[in-house]
This record gives C-alpha cells, structure tokens and sequence, in this order.
C-alpha cells in the first residue's frame, strides 16, 4: 500500500535559523517558507536525492504544532510521510484494520498541492504518519 518515504517533517522554534543551518552548513538546497494557514503552519523543504525535510514551523497562535513545541522547545520530528496512489482507497483499507484516521477522516490538501491524511501514532509505534496521494503516472 505505502509507496516511497516522500518526507520526515521536522518542527522547529526558529525556521530561519533552520534552514540557514540546512543550506549554509550542511550545503542543501532548501525552497522558500510557504505559508499554510489551512494547516496553521509555515513550510520549507529541504531537497535531498532520495527524500525531503520538512522544516515545520507554527502559523498563528492556533498553530496545531504549537503545543508540539510548548513540549519540545527545541522542537524535533513531527511525521514520516509515504506516498500512496490511492488515499481513499488506503484510508479504507486503514480503517477496515482498525487504524484511526486523525481529523474528520477526509483527505486536505497538504504542501504539496495532494491530497493528505494523518494517521493516529497510537496505531504507528508511536509515529505520526502522514500519507500523501502521488501521481505515479
């Protein structure tokens, strides 16, 4: 069902000190913030050749990562993200085992311009797990 790993999102207190570290010290190209206010936050991915980094960081006081860093001031990884052809057909076949689907249990659109979902990490060894539909065509 999971295809490829398409991102490891990391939050972070300060996304300018992030991605200067990403791109000056570790020499990586890194893309411009982008704001997600659906998502309560702002974005930056670092590319690399098999994978990317998202550097997450909250939007607004609603941010749903804020309290993520309330706990983890220094931040830390937030989601590993798959890719899937289908998330319907994914989210069904999840649920059908009895994995829980976070949110209302439909897909938003996420950075990418894809659909997501977010699967509950009591289902995932502790991991929050995001899955993003692809166009593998």
């Amino acid at each position: 069902m999971i295809g490829k790993l398409n991102h490891v999102a990391i939050v972070v207190p300060d996304l300018q000190a992030a991605t200067a570290q990403y791109r000056d010290t570790l020499g990586a190209q890194v893309s411009s913030p982008t704001d997600l206010p659906e998502h309560g936050v702002t974005v930056v991915f670092v590319e690399l050749p098999n994978t990317k980094i998202e550097l997450l960081h909250p939007l607004g006081a609603d941010s749903p990562i804020q309290s993520f860093l309330d706990k983890n001031p220094k931040g830390g990884m937030h989601h590993l993200c798959y890719e899937v052809n289908d998330i319907l057909s994914a989210r069904d076949t999840l649920q059908a085992t009895g994995a829980r689907v976070l949110g209302d249990g439909n897909p938003k659109i996420g950075a990418h311009g894809n659909p997501v979902l977010f699967l509950h990490p009591s289902d995932f060894t502790g991991t929050l797990v995001e899955l993003e539909q692809v166009n593998t065509g």
